[in-house]
């Protein structure tokens, strides 16, 4: 099959990439969404801090940029990244993308959780996500949706999260 050519007038690429993570909630451990410290008796449990909307961003970002994942650059096996600051993970993925000589164009992203309830932090998150992936609060999508009572998230058990980030490459 023949490669399309794509038109290169405007000297850049438009890319989206597609994030996911999940993990499950376990007693004392911080509750951490999007860098946000949420005060609840839950928290993530994961080899990082757990904050799995900051995992889904940097996935989605990678992925735009056809480079992965962000385990290939912070294994689970690695002990000494143990507790590590998800921002620490932007940080990399931020570094790939100047690199890349990309920008963030948008990010959109959805959590489902069914507690604790979301909605009233939804701002704090934003401005988190502003100031760790260097973007204005307009280039932010985020929302939260519930299980409605349904599987290991519906009982509180864990949650989840999706993102999906466009990428403008320049050449």
């Amino acid at each position: 099959m023949k490669k399309k050519k794509i038109s290169k007038k405007n000297n850049f690429d438009f890319r989206v990439g597609f994030g996911y993570d999940i993990h499950r909630m376990v007693e004392g451990r911080e509750l951490i969404l999007g860098g946000f410290k949420i005060d609840y008796h839950k928290g993530m449990l994961g080899h990082s801090d757990g904050d799995l909307i900051i995992h889904s961003v940097c996935d989605s970002i990678l992925g735009a940029l056809n480079e992965g994942e962000i385990g290939i650059y912070f294994p689970p096996t690695d002990l000494t990244l143990m507790g590590i600051s998800s921002s620490v993970i932007a940080d990399k993925v931020l570094e790939i993308l100047k690199n890349k000589k990309g920008r963030i164009n948008q990010i959109d992203v959805t959590l489902v959780a069914e507690e604790p309830k979301i909605k009233p932090y939804y701002e704090e998150i934003k401005k988190s996500l502003s100031r760790i992936f260097k973007l204005d609060l307009s280039q932010i999508s985020f929302k939260a949706k519930s299980m409605e009572g349904l599987g290991e998230i519906g009982r509180g058990e864990a949650m989840v999260c999706y993102c999906v980030a466009s990428v403008i490459i320049g050449k």
